[in-house]
């Protein structure tokens, strides 16, 4: 899906949630597009992962939210990874997150674009794991660790970053 880049910052690879592009692994199968990330797979700019399903989990499944922490908690060992029915998933979502982390690297990606809010692939805030739909700031089990290998992450919300893809792809158009 990447084509050779050209150390043009717009010709980059970027690893992306897989969901984001159309792909159906969120908890509940819902597609959470992205169409600016979509044409940018189109140009073959990108590595699709979802750290959940790398990590082993099956679509549908269980909701499931960070207690005690975020990402770096769970890293740290003070956190863990529960679903809704109190079943611990932490190693499924540590091997997710590690599998992306190997992908990027096989690809020479230095920058992730995931998906807001998750509890692998969330950039800046997470649900709280009270399954209320509360928020709490922090990051998600993949987020934490690719930023920890020194990997850029921020999310499809992030409206100046997106900005400046779209003027990355109408530069490469004309």
């Amino acid at each position: 899906m990447t084509r050779s880049t050209s150390g043009n910052p717009s010709s980059v690879p970027y690893l992306v949630s897989a969901c984001l592009l159309g792909l159906r692994t969120t908890f509940d199968e819902r597609i959470n597009l992205a169409p600016v990330l979509v044409a940018l797979a189109a140009q073959g700019r990108v590595v699709p992962i979802c750290p959940e399903v790398a990590g082993g989990l099956p679509t549908p499944r269980p909701p499931a939210e960070i207690v005690g922490g975020d990402g770096h908690d769970v890293w740290a060992g003070t956190a863990r990874v529960v679903t809704i029915d109190g079943e611990d998933v932490t190693a499924a979502f540590c091997a997710g997150a590690e599998r992306a982390l190997v992908v990027a690297r096989q690809h020479g990606i230095t920058t992730a674009i995931l998906k807001a809010r998750s509890p692998s692939c969330g950039c800046q805030h997470i649900h709280d794991g009270t399954f209320t739909e509360a928020l709490i700031r922090g990051v998600g089990v993949a987020a934490a660790w690719l930023q920890q290998h020194g990997l850029t992450v921020w999310s499809e919300e992030d409206q100046e970053r997106i900005a400046e893809l779209r003027i990355w792809q109408g530069e490469e158009q004309r």
